[in-house]
This record gives C-alpha cells, structure tokens and sequence, in this order.
C-alpha cells in the first residue's frame, strides 16, 4: 500500500525515475480497487463508481508510467505506444517490466540506490 500512496502523493510528477516496484505494486493494488468498484457497481447496478476511481488514478498512472520509462532510459513519449492494438500492450508490458539503468542516466539519479524507504 506504501507504493500506491508514494504514487498518488507524485500524482502529477513527471520528471524523475520509478522503480519497477513502485509501477507494479501501484497497478496492482489500482486493479484491485477497480475490481473491487466494479463488483460493487454491479450489485448496485452502476457503472459510477469504477469510472469515478478510473478517472481519479488516471493522472498517476500516466506519470508513473513516464516516470518508469524514465528508469529505463526511454523518453515518456513511449508511453504513446500502448494506443497500438496487441503490439503496444506487449511492448509497455516489456519496457515496464525492463530492469532500470544503474547510476544516473538523463533523467535523475538510480532510484534503488538512494531508496525512499528502507
């Protein structure tokens, strides 16, 4: 849960590196939640509260997606590449999933050598 609040306390911070741990522990616990919301919506017969949180987290999403592209060495302009039907989901999947540089690169410096929690 730390990692979906650190995200959500960057919510507009595009510039900077995030961890893979930060990314995916962020989408995990946002598709829990929107499942959850989505369980709820059915047995009240509304598809309101999912697109409340979908539209909440889409700002956080966006920046910690460019951020994680950032760890990698790819501009944030790459996130653009997801709009491709099955190749761009593969694609983000892949860079997503890419172990970070070591040592700074462009974009700041390694995020797991100076670690925000220990």
């Amino acid at each position: 849960m730390h990692w979906f609040i650190e995200v959500l306390k960057k919510y507009a911070v595009f510039s900077g590196r995030a961890r893979r741990t930060e990314y995916w522990m962020f989408t995990l616990v946002s598709s829990l939640i929107w499942l959850g919301l989505w369980v709820l919506g059915l047995s009240i017969d509304s598809e309101v509260p999912e697109f409340v949180f979908l539209a909440a987290v889409f700002l956080p999403s966006l920046a910690v997606s460019v951020r994680r592209l950032h760890d990698t060495g790819r501009s944030g302009w790459w996130v653009l590449i997801g709009i491709i039907p099955c190749v761009g989901t593969i694609v983000t999947i892949i860079f997503m999933a890419t172990e970070g540089q070591r040592d700074a690169n462009q974009y700041g410096p390694d995020p797991k050598a100076y670690p925000e929690r220990a």
